[in-house]
């Protein structure tokens, strides 16, 4: 690890002076975007550092022909820097940094990577570009969307673990301080699921990197969320497989016992916690059909809602919650695949146990031993990918403040398990301290980071202009840091598919966990029939 006490190493004369004015004060570069070439830090080699014109940013991939996508055409002027960072001899990481060559507001925002990362995020860049953020984000390594490039790379399962958002943190606000002659007031990172375990691994083991931090769906608890897919593969594998074309059957009998029981038929439970649904009621009286299923499928379903337990009956990691099988998004696309198209619950076991477990490209995920497979994960890459630290004293005590948010349908990572984050670091500091500076937000009908039948949008994803701090969750938590407004229930919206009528659009309340959601009566489309109550 390179030496990270306060620097600026700056080799050509010309940076031999910077100006500390206050962020505030400075909105407007004081260096040109291509001298920033000429700027030395160790174990960085910078690449680019050229200026592009406002909604001119084309991404990587784009076709011949093909329009920029809006969040790049609403991107203003900004000085593109790219460079590789090498804190360990094995180690190959890609970073960018975006300086807004305007306006800039004096702050920086980083954007994270989903699954085994392997990319740039340039959408969620070019929406803090947009915002007025200095910004960054790194592909943590490696390019690939798969995990082969951990075989026998020790280092670079490192860096994709947590090092790479560290490095990536640190080099991009010496940049912003060279660039503007300020350093940034405030940071903050925002990112979903991998990036959710990005954020929280953030908080507890570089308190001093962020002060506002939004953790969606994370995948913190990596080896017992992965052990517990590899045991569900296994049972896939066999005769308890079921195919997609079985999940309508499986999510219509779910909605019919349990959609009414929150006072409203909308195909959302507002809590699925109290849904109880049998999946024996689904077992096939005869011949076997898309609308039931066999005596080993009824097993495989009740695996998928109990979760992960070891040998000795233990649970491990929660199950998933009943609401939202079906649909794009559901489990069609995570557990079962269609057509094709492999479950992504394939991809991740396979990926994860084959190159950062056991180094074999030719592991057999049906011969593995769940409880062994389980220890050697632990030993493996425990300490490296898990962010389960509930001690958050270092961060809230410099004044950080943290929000997590998941769905409640959430078909990759139980939604449990943010519950059961959120309680241990309550149980850690202190209930006081948990309600000065962490907020949970749970989401009825949302599946994975998005997406589902309730009202999902919130202000998670950088795709859409910024809201107010009762509509936008990042606005929530830029006002909480910065003006110390602590948050309480937002509202969440589900806004029409194109063509629709504007009467489609719903909106509900996004309460602060323990709250929950309470139907008081009236039109059910509208947050203003509900309110947030105590318990569940």
């Amino acid at each position: 690890m390179r030496n990270r006490s306060v620097w600026l190493v700056f080799i050509p004369s010309m940076f031999l002076c910077l100006s500390f004015a206050a962020a505030s004060d400075v909105d407007s570069p004081v260096r040109s975007c291509a001298s920033l070439r000429q700027l030395a830090l160790p174990g960085v080699t910078l690449t680019l550092a050229q200026p592009v014109a406002a909604g001119k940013f084309s991404p990587p991939g784009l076709k011949p022909g093909e329009k920029i996508p809006p969040i790049f055409r609403s991107a203003p002027a900004f000085c593109r820097v790219t460079a590789t960072l090498a804190p360990t001899p094995d180690s190959d990481i890609k970073l960018e940094v975006w300086l807004p060559a305007h306006n800039w507001n004096g702050k920086f925002k980083a954007a994270g990577n989903g699954g085994f990362a392997g990319y740039i995020n340039y959408g969620g860049m070019a929406g803090a570009v947009r915002d007025g953020y200095a910004t960054a984000s790194t592909d943590t390594g490696h390019s690939s969307t798969g995990a082969e490039w951990a075989l026998g790379h020790h280092e670079k399962l490192v860096d994709y673990g947590y090092r790479a958002i560290h490095e990536m943190t640190v080099d991009a606000k010496v940049l912003a301080q060279t660039f503007y002659g300020a350093a940034p007031r405030n940071s903050y990172f925002a990112s979903c699921s991998n990036g959710g375990r990005q954020a929280l691994m953030e908080a507890q083991r570089y308190p001093g990197d962020y002060d506002g931090i939004l953790a969606g769906a994370p995948a913190n608890n990596w080896v017992p969320m992965l052990v517990t897919a590899l045991r569900l593969q296994q049972k896939l594998d066999g005769p308890g497989a079921f195919s997609a074309a079985k999940v309508p059957a499986i999510a219509k009998a779910v909605l019919a016992a349990c959609d009414e029981l929150d006072g409203v038929k909308d195909g959302v439970l507002n809590d699925p916690r109290n849904c109880h649904f049998d999946p024996s009621t689904l077992q096939c009286k005869g011949k076997e059909s898309d609308a039931c299923l066999t005596k080993p499928q009824v097993d495989s379903l009740k695996l998928i809602y109990s979760g992960g337990h070891d040998g000795a009956g233990k649970l491990i990691f929660p199950g998933l919650l009943p609401g939202a099988e079906d649909g794009d998004g559901g489990w069609k696309e995570w557990i079962t695949g269609e057509g094709d198209q492999k479950a992504l619950l394939v991809h991740f076991v396979t990926g994860y146990f084959a190159s950062m477990v056991y180094g074999d490209q030719y592991w057999n995920f049906a011969k593995a031993n769940i409880d062994a497979s389980s220890k050697l994960a632990h030993e493996k890459t425990g300490d490296i990918m898990e962010a389960t630290n509930p001690d958050l004293k270092p961060f809230f005590a410099r004044g950080g403040k943290l929000i997590m948010y998941h769905g409640w349908d959430d078909p990759a990572i139980s939604a449990l398990n943010s519950v059961n984050y959120y309680e241990s670091v309550v149980a850690s500091v202190g209930k006081e301290s948990a309600d000065k500076s962490l907020r949970l937000y749970m989401v009825a009908g949302m599946q994975h980071c998005g997406g589902g039948p309730g009202a999902t949008s919130f202000g998670q994803n950088d795709g859409e202009p910024r809201g107010d701090a009762s509509h936008d969750v990042f606005t929530a938590l830029v006002g909480w840091v910065e003006s110390a407004q602590a948050p309480g229930s937002l509202v969440a919206t589900k806004h029409p598919e194109e063509g629709a009528a504007k009467s489609s659009e719903m909106t509900r309340p996004l309460c602060p966990y323990p709250q929950s959601i309470k139907y008081n009566g009236g039109e059910p489309n509208t947050a203003a029939s509900f309110s947030c109550t105590s318990g569940n």
